[in-house]
């Protein structure tokens, strides 16, 4: 089949193009973080390149527990093999070439955090979140948005026969007048935390007795806050990306067991991996001070975070994770620390950032990758296994999609997953989203609920934008 391409018209807030399908089943928009400035109302700040939007999938992947259901076009089957091996074997189908675009066709979805208990083996101790543990849709088109090049394209590959039969009424789609939203957000009662600070303080104490034995390094202890809510989630999402643009945004509008619609919102700083060609990237994020509106309390809050022994040493020990993770499918030597402790800061917090390269082996897919780092160390804590294991003994709720990751995995092998924190699910009238943060030898438990505050501190302002008075 031949490359398919449009020309779309370009406007720097790719919102207004997905707003057109934003309700549509399976409709996704992984975007980068590009704004209007508040003041002048021109472009602003803009973390990435590239948006991508897509919508219609040709085939669904839907993981509950052990079984995962395929809906590839009528037909429907259901397998307990392993989900990454699924979707690996789903994306073989379609062998593409590099067309010069980050995505043309492919996985585009979500891996819940709790699909690591198909990667690693840990006890079931927390009722499961009321989603999928993953969920992933392929696409056999989609609009790419390039902002440095002002540029849009509504792109394929053409392996579906509907693409080319529909692809008139697609390009009208994105040139069509906006869908108005369906109805107002609202926030409907008062958050509520499923950590008091006491009983936080406590499982903080436990964490550190297990460090002093011996039993880890480094655990990453969250906390989950959530409210009723009702009306279109999108407006919701739409005022989170102006609150906190950051590189690796998502929206998803996926179906639920009740025949109506779940929501994901990520504002997500952080990359997981990603694979151009043969080239390995990730970059994990450890190491966290509050934003000031105060100037000179914000740059002593930043070079506090930089000159923080204590959080160098908690970053380097997620990089030698990381390292180890992504060398289990690397070319032997390749592995490299490109950059240590960069601080890199946000809209609510500033960060340690870390970037780590590598180069894939020639008989290793993105997936596989992909599934030999998952969940991601960052989020977990060292050693990863017996980390999870103190994560599931401590928190009282499955994390669901926060930690887990969100992305693309392209026909053509290349692949971009963020690390899903600062992350909000709202299914059956409830927002739900985590904070959490790594703690070490040398944490002090107010300090660390405090920081998990700071990290929820840009969907607290959200949820205090809707808040429903009578």
């Amino acid at each position: 089949m031949p490359i398919l391409k449009q020309v779309l018209p370009y406007h720097h807030d790719s919102a207004r193009l997905f707003e057109r399908i934003a309700h549509e089943p399976w409709a996704m928009l992984l975007d980068s973080g590009q704004m209007l400035d508040a003041n002048t109302g021109k472009p602003g700040s803009q973390y990435g390149q590239y948006d991508i939007i897509v919508a219609k999938p040709i085939t669904t992947l839907i993981t509950n527990a052990d079984a995962t259901t395929i809906q590839d076009g009528n037909e429907v089957k259901v397998s307990t093999e392993d989900p990454f091996a699924l979707l690996n074997q789903l994306l073989k189908r379609y062998p593409a070439q590099d067309i010069g675009v980050p995505f043309a066709g492919g996985a585009v979805g979500y891996f819940a955090y709790d699909l690591g208990r198909r990667v690693e083996k840990i006890n079931d101790k927390n009722t499961p979140e009321n989603i999928p543990e993953m969920m992933i849709g392929l696409y056999d088109w989609a609009v790419v948005v390039n902002h440095k090049k002002k540029e849009t394209m509504l792109i394929s590959h053409g392996f579906s026969q509907e693409t080319e039969q529909n692809w008139l009424a697609l390009t009208h789609l994105f040139q069509d007048a906006i869908k108005p939203s369906q109805s107002a957000f609202k926030v409907l009662k008062e958050t509520q935390c499923n950590f008091s600070e006491t009983s936080y303080c406590n499982a903080f104490d436990k964490i550190k007795a297990y460090i002093h034995s011996g039993d880890c390094y480094q655990v990453n202890l969250a906390q989950r806050f959530s409210a009723e809510v009702s009306g279109d989630s999108w407006l919701a999402y739409k005022k989170l990306r102006e609150i906190s643009p950051a590189p690796f945004m998502a929206y998803m509008q996926l179906p639920n067991s009740q025949n109506d619609f779940f929501q994901v919102l990520s504002s997500s700083p952080e990359r997981f991996v990603q694979v151009i060609g043969h080239h390995v990237e990730t970059r994990p994020i450890k190491g966290t001070r509050p934003r000031a509106e105060d100037l000179k309390q914000d740059l002593a809050y930043a070079k506090e975070l930089q000159d923080s022994e204590k959080d160098q040493a908690e970053n380097l020990m997620i990089v030698d994770l990381l390292r180890n993770d992504i060398g289990k499918n690397c070319e032997t030597g390749s592995v490299k620390v490109e950059q240590l402790f960069q601080l890199q800061s946000f809209a609510n917090v500033h960060h340690l950032v870390s970037i780590v390269t590598a180069k894939l082996k020639r008989n290793a897919s993105a997936i596989d990758l992909l599934r030999g780092c998952f969940p991601g160390g960052s989020i977990t804590g060292a050693p990863k296994v017996r980390s999870m294991e103190i994560i599931e003994e401590l928190e009282p709720n499955r994390r669901g999609v926060y930690c887990g990751a969100i992305g693309y995995i392209g026909f053509d092998g290349k692949m971009d997953t963020n690390i899903a924190i600062r992350t909000a699910v709202i299914n059956n009238q409830q927002l739900s989203y985590y904070a959490g943060g790594g703690i070490v030898a040398d944490s002090s438990g107010s300090k660390e609920y405090l920081e998990t505050l700071d990290k929820a501190s840009t969907m607290i302002k959200l949820l205090k934008f809707f808040q429903w008075r009578d």
